[in-house]
């Protein structure tokens, strides 16, 4: 074990920088040893362990619906430096639903944005609604992502950058959806990557008041851009109108939720439906090839919900904000490596991000 001056001035200089990462909620489902250094004792890790499903990912003629598992508001919160997030997974609500770690709905005013951190160990997808959100990193990345644009980003070895919302012209928010995937084990360390895929780049299907646009994965026989994260996710961005319906089929054994950005949706077979509102997460059992989503006939507007789905890791989460490994000593290990510039966080010494200054303080 280190001596404690070391210990000191590590904890010092993460406490210095803990307001920039984006962190989970982390008051919940801790660990602690009397083995585990001093860390353990101050900053609680989640930990959590999943196991892969047994039938591997198929597309099928089958038409068994899944049940629901359950459904529940993406409660509003605060996070970054002046940002308000919904967030659903990633809460006591729903924790580690493998691969998937945290689901935000964030809205950026102005001023305020995610200003330079760093992050190990996960692929984050940011789709954007409406608006616009700079982005720039250590290695000299930089770019923009506009309306209905999305980034893959994979952080694994190690990644320090900044998210910034675009400076509107009628001071409107930044509006959009980040998930963050987990990396399997064997893919922690790669060399960090990105993938802008642009809006244009999105297969659409219309048909029968049904709008689809296939992010990645496949719906209704067309399929999306390839090669876009190392962990195998489908993202389908679903539009229903008043009276109508819809069956789409995700791979089996894969996990799966749906969030509803807008009006109201009806899941399930008929006879046996579920309402879900705005802002609210319905999450999937495994069992099943098929989701049904319908909108009453009777709705004031469309229903619109984004269909995730995933394969689970095989493996043991353990979580401390923008780290994510798969024991408490990688996670101990990533703090010293970025407070050390070493292991992948070499290019971190002395940089600051151009974007990050606009931020008002």
């Amino acid at each position: 074990m280190k001596n404690p001056s070391f210990w000191i001035s590590l904890l010092v200089a993460i406490l210095s920088s803990i307001v920039l990462f984006r962190f989970q909620d982390i008051i919940y489902d801790t660990i602690t040893t009397h083995s585990a250094p001093i860390l353990s004792h101050l900053f609680p890790i989640t930990t959590n362990t999943t196991t892969a499903a047994t039938s591997p990912p198929t597309n099928t003629t089958m038409s068994l619906s899944r049940a629901i598992r359950k459904v529940f508001l993406a409660v509003e919160q605060s996070e970054g430096a002046g940002a308000r997030v919904r967030r659903s997974i990633g809460t006591p609500q729903l924790r580690n639903f493998s691969p998937f770690l945290m689901l935000d709905h964030f809205h950026i005013a102005p001023g305020a944005g995610f200003p330079d951190h760093p992050h190990r160990g996960q692929e984050t997808i940011t789709y954007l609604i409406s608006g616009g959100v700079d982005h720039e990193d250590f290695a000299g990345n930089r770019g923009t992502i506009g309306p209905g644009d999305l980034q893959f980003m994979t952080a694994g070895r190690g990644i320090v950058h900044a998210e910034m919302p675009v400076q509107n012209a009628d001071g409107a928010e930044n509006i959009g959806l980040q998930l963050w995937v987990d990396l399997p084990k064997a893919l922690k360390m790669v060399e960090p990557r990105y993938r802008d895929l642009k809006a244009e780049e999105v297969p659409v299907v219309e048909k029968d008041g049904v709008k689809i646009k296939v992010i990645s994965g496949r719906s209704q026989g067309v399929d999306s851009v390839k090669d876009l994260a190392y962990t195998p996710v489908w993202i389908l961005d679903v539009e229903v109108k008043p009276g109508r319906s819809v069956v789409q089929e995700l791979p089996e054994g894969w996990n799966a939720f749906g969030y509803v950005l807008e009006g109201e949706v009806l899941v399930g077979d008929k006879g046996a439906q579920t309402v879900v509102e705005r802002f609210h997460n319905v999450v999937f059992e495994q069992e099943g090839q098929v989701v049904k989503i319908e909108v009453d006939a009777g709705a004031e507007g469309p229903g619109r919900v984004v269909l995730v789905a995933g394969t689970p890791l095989d493996q043991k989460v353990v979580q401390y904000g923008p780290f994510v490994l798969n024991s408490q000593e990688e996670v101990y290990q990533a703090f010293e490596d970025y407070q050390g510039f070493k292991n992948g966080f070499e290019r971190a010494k002395g940089w600051e991000s151009e974007i990050g200054k606009t931020m008002i303080r």
